[in-house]
């Protein structure tokens, strides 16, 4: 486990673009926070009402919660479902202020479920809170000396989200999939676009306020997999909640119910579009999903509550009623888990 002294270094080190432009990517969450924090400051000084604070709100825990997981993790990483026509990917990937650059979530995601909670994990909680509050500079970013048939396998792994990328010989000038100029002349539209929307709507009031609670979730959403994961605490996975024993993921209350993000299903089903599955755990980026498959925009999605219901929790409800003890875990691990770092699996 690094001490803070040698995390904070190390992040000092990959964010900085004089000693390599290839850092770029690592420095774009981090120029978006300084970009904001002025706005943010702005609103509280100037707009803040108590309606405008339960607006942001839902805007940041629930809107941009929610978008993270359609978009980055059940889409553009798990490819749990398709897009009729790319006008639906692009309307879904701007759907919200876009914060997150797909290749940073994704590629790193893959580890993320070979090697959970294990060395080589960019969210591993046992390197402690700001090995993983600091990993999207730190652990996430590609290997910058990839040869040209590896480059071409990472960008497999994103060219289904749309994103434009670098040839290889771009690759080794910038280090990236994406180049510098095409995703912050997206990012400026994107942002352009919405303060344009919520200032039509509301004034600047309402606009800042948007923004501000960008900021909030884009500094809250890096403290989740630690939660996630145990906190670096050890398993804190109960019995009839967490199925999933591989790892450390738990299923946490706010997040399922703001973000559908019910974590240990997740990992039990990776490639699912819905991580709900208990009548009562809500999931709004499956009620997305299925808005879209409705209307046309989704041609198909994968569930798996039926797989987890039979698999799962009715063997459980079934022993826990007959008096015995119930396993939580039946023989044999489910093969949607063992086949979590396969795109396009779903």
């Amino acid at each position: 486990m690094p001490t803070n002294g040698q995390i904070v270094r190390e992040f000092l080190s990959r964010i900085n673009v004089f000693a390599d432009r290839r850092n770029w990517l690592a420095l774009t969450s981090w120029i978006s926070i300084v970009v904001l924090a002025p706005i943010f400051i702005v609103f509280f000084a100037k707009y803040f009402t108590w309606p405008l604070f339960a607006v942001g709100f839902v805007y940041s825990m629930v809107l941009m919660g929610s978008h993270g997981t359609v978009w980055l993790h059940r889409y553009s990483t798990h490819q749990a479902f398709k897009f009729s026509h790319p006008i639906w990917r692009f309307i879904t990937r701007n759907l919200v202020m876009k914060m997150v650059p797909e290749e940073i979530y994704v590629v790193s995601h893959f580890v993320h479920h070979a090697k959970s909670d294990e060395p080589g994990d960019p969210y591993n909680p046992g390197g402690g809170f700001l090995y993983c509050f600091l990993a999207d500079a730190i652990h996430q970013p590609i290997a910058l000396d990839m040869s040209e048939e590896d480059y071409a396998a990472a960008v497999k792994l994103v060219a289904h989200t749309g994103i434009y990328t670098n040839t290889y010989e771009q690759y080794k000038y910038w280090g990236s999939i994406a180049h510098p100029l095409r995703l912050w002349l997206h990012r400026i539209g994107n942002w352009s676009f919405w303060y344009g929307a919520f200032f039509l709507i509301g004034g600047h009031a309402l606009a800042t306020c948007i923004l501000a609670s960008s900021l909030f979730w884009i500094v809250g959403v890096r403290t989740f997999n630690y939660g996630a994961h145990g906190s670096g605490k050890g398993s804190l996975q109960k019995d009839g909640e967490d199925f999933y024993r591989k790892d450390l993921s738990i299923n946490q209350l706010w997040p399922g119910i703001v973000a559908g993000e019910w974590h240990n299903n997740h990992h039990l089903f990776p490639q699912s579009a819905r991580s709900g599955y208990k009548s009562w755990q809500i999931d709004f980026p499956y009620y997305y999903i299925r808005l879209l498959h409705a209307v046309g925009g989704i041609t198909k999605y994968h569930d798996s509550k039926k797989a987890f219901l039979a698999k799962y929790w009715d063997p459980y409800r079934a022993e826990k009623a007959g008096g015995g003890v119930p396993s939580t875990v039946p023989t044999g691990e489910a093969q949607e888990s063992a086949d979590a770092t396969k795109p396009g699996a779903a």
